[in-house]
């Protein structure tokens, strides 16, 4: 236990000496959350529209009526022709277009089916594009669905009429569809994997490039110890930064966590000791500095961000990727956060899914670097 003190104070001294870098580890997980989380979980709203509106009638302003006052688009201009909206959009003025033809009230009177043209922008990103797309028909039913109903209220036949369906949606968990409540608990693993890996990726490596590994080796310190007694002051490290964050979301964002919060910050805890233990490995692999940033981020932290389900759901992956997703421990952890924070389900729900795999890869990884200490001496 002695020894195993001794790697840790040193450890703590070599990160309290560097006030830089003490302050590069406790500050930028917050801000890396702050950055991130305003910049991609935020719900694409006020969407600039430009409309040409050639019908100029009661029926056609209230068409368009029904786009301008939701938030999801905004005004931007009103096109007098269709080569203008198109100008407009090659400018870049716009995403989106609405162009209503000069037929459009009168077909309405006559009962003939009027037509309306969408036009995006599709040069922008393609995600984006679908979503508009969405949102546009979405308003246009929504909008066919208020000219039906008022048809059929003015009709001889409507107090006989109904709907021969009606359904009923209730949206669990998120009612409200809020994005930031999918991207919050999904940049808190990730950033507790990038700060945990590079952090101790770097651990061994550092000391054998200083020429102190030497001494370290001739010291009576198990391999077990060395490996714990550089692990543990990251850990602490780790802990407070998933404070730091849990509390950002809560305030800044409004994501809390909606199950047990001590469950959440003990299997954090696991994580965050796999996490560690990989990069210790990686740290007892590599032979140099550079070596071991780009087995981390290559190897580990790209994987990392792009298999885990953080960006892409993992169901259709091929079975070679989907197998390297369930090495990471951050996948595991991931369906973990979300299930605790947005869900607020319990270990039972879990357990084989996903809390007894992450047990399994972190005390695996933290032996494998043991073992991998062990054979280099």
């Amino acid at each position: 236990m002695n020894h195993l003190i001794t790697i840790m104070r040193k450890e703590v001294f070599h990160i309290w000496r560097d006030p830089r870098t003490l302050a590069l580890i406790l500050l930028l997980p917050a801000m890396l959350l702050i950055l991130l989380g305003y910049g991609i979980s935020g719900e694409r709203n006020k969407i600039p529209l430009v409309i040409a509106d050639l019908s100029k009638t009661d029926a056609s302003r209230a068409y368009t009526q029904k786009f301008l006052v939701s938030d999801d688009f905004a005004w931007a201009y009103s096109a007098l022709s269709e080569q203008e909206l198109l100008d407009l959009l090659d400018r870049n003025e716009a995403e989106a277009a609405i162009l209503i033809p000069p037929d459009f009230g009168e077909s309405l009177d006559a009962g003939r089916t009027a037509k309306v043209q969408f036009y995006l922008n599709g040069s922008s990103d393609p995600t984006d594009m679908q979503t508009i797309q969405l949102k546009l028909n979405a308003i246009h039913q929504m909008a066919v669905q208020d000219l039906l109903t008022d048809k059929l209220s003015r009709s001889p036949l409507a107090s006989s009429l109904s709907m021969p369906i009606e359904s009923f949606s209730r949206v669990l968990y998120n009612p409200n569809s809020d994005q930031r409540w999918f991207m919050i608990p999904g940049l808190i693993p990730i950033i507790l994997q990038v700060q945990a890996l590079l952090l101790t990726a770097l651990a061994i490596v550092r000391e054998r490039e200083q020429g102190t590994m030497e001494q370290l080796i001739v010291t009576p310190v198990k391999p077990w110890e060395l490996m714990l007694g550089k692990i543990i002051p990251y850990l602490v490290v780790g802990v407070f930064n998933l404070f730091v964050l849990l509390i950002l979301g809560y305030f800044l964002f409004g994501v809390g966590v909606t199950g047990s919060f001590w469950m959440l910050v003990a299997l954090s805890v696991v994580f965050i000791i796999g996490s560690l233990g990989l990069g210790v490995l990686i740290s007892n692999l590599a032979q140099s500095q550079m070596q071991a940033i780009y087995l981390s981020v290559f190897v580990i932290l790209i994987p990392a961000i792009i298999l885990s389900g953080l960006m892409f759901p993992r169901d259709n992956m091929p079975l070679l990727t989907y197998i390297y997703s369930m090495l990471l421990p951050v996948t595991h952890y991931l369906e973990i956060v979300r299930g605790i924070m947005v869900r607020g389900i319990g270990a039972e729900s879990l357990w084989w899914t996903a809390i007894f795999p992450l047990i399994v890869i972190s005390i695996g990884y933290f032996v494998a670097s043991v073992l991998a200490f062990k054979k280099r001496i």
